[in-house]
């Protein structure tokens, strides 16, 4: 049977006390949300934390709302609130496209968008869509909030900017008009991690792509995004041509590796096919007229 260390456990009553927490037991210490990434890790031993700070009962942190101009996801949002809003399909397809393929209900149900990307998993799926859509995360600490961007937020494998008396507290999207998004992911098995995926997002101006944004996993991406091809696609036709050389452009900056999962050469080759079949769902929604969005708001 595996089991994990001996660890303390402590439950977070407010934001405020989450974080006088994790600055009192220090580095050591970590968050406990949804637990899916983190609990089976402690029992094979490959984390060891010393205090457990459970954040779950932080209704605080579990919203979806438009403010000021931005979709705003706070950080204690499970997966499945997210995939059932329909105002965030709406605004951002790419979301719902990712959400669906995302392991199982069960998971949906409890695992935490913060969670997800706090855990920093190089395979991990929201990762690559909130690159694509240039998201920007709210981390608080006991000096007060900051705002990084999606690509500066992972540092490597397993590793993010969240410093050890910090907290992810909300994921924020600006809403622009024109756009279009979809993700698009080949796996193993239904819910398994991705062999290889790739979201897109693109704003369109008179069938000239404005502003481009696209997001690669599993496939050894710097910050899970391809911005070479990104800067081709700036001022480029939304037309095949474009979404072919991009692919390209993507398959040629990324670095995947051989593992389990399947051989680096086709990782690569899903890595261009897939980037440009986002690209092309992405510009069929650019292309749709909006439809009107409401925010059911604050959800525990």
């Amino acid at each position: 049977m595996q089991v994990p260390a001996y660890v303390e456990y402590e439950k977070a009553t407010s934001v405020d006390h989450a974080i006088a927490l994790l600055a009192r037991f220090g580095p050591e210490a970590r968050i406990l949300a949804g637990g899916h990434s983190l609990i089976p890790m402690m029992k094979l031993r490959l984390a060891q934390p010393e205090t457990l700070i459970d954040i779950n009962g932080l209704s605080e942190l579990s919203y979806i709302t438009v403010t000021d101009g931005e979709l705003r996801i706070g950080a204690l949002t499970r997966h499945a609130q997210l995939l059932d809003q329909p105002a965030v399909g709406e605004l951002f397809a790419i979301l719902h496209d990712a959400e669906k393929v995302i392991a199982d209900p069960i998971v949906r149900n409890w695992g935490t968008i913060g969670g997800s990307l706090c855990q920093a998993d190089p395979s991990e799926d929201l990762s690559a869509a909130f690159a694509a859509l240039q998201a920007s995360m709210v981390i608080q600490g006991p000096d007060g909030r900051r705002t990084v961007p999606a690509r500066d937020f992972h540092t490597g494998p397993y590793e993010t900017v969240v410093a050890p008396a910090e907290l992810l507290t909300e994921v924020r999207l600006a809403i622009r008009p024109g756009g279009g998004s979809a993700y698009e992911k080949v796996g193993r098995r239904v819910g398994d991690w991705p062999v290889g995926a790739a979201g897109a997002a693109i704003w369109l101006v008179d069938g000239t792509i404005a502003e481009a944004g696209i997001g690669l996993t599993a496939v050894g991406a710097r910050h899970f995004a391809a911005a070479e091809a990104e800067e081709f696609l700036r001022g480029a036709p939304a037309g095949e041509a474009s979404f072919v050389r991009a692919g390209e452009i993507a398959a040629e900056h990324c670095d995947p590796h051989s593992d389990q999962r399947g051989p680096a050469d086709y990782k690569r080759h899903l890595a261009q096919e897939l980037t440009v079949r986002a690209l092309r769902r992405a510009r069929q929604r650019a292309a749709q007229p909006s439809a009107p969005h409401r925010v059911a708001g604050r959800r525990a």
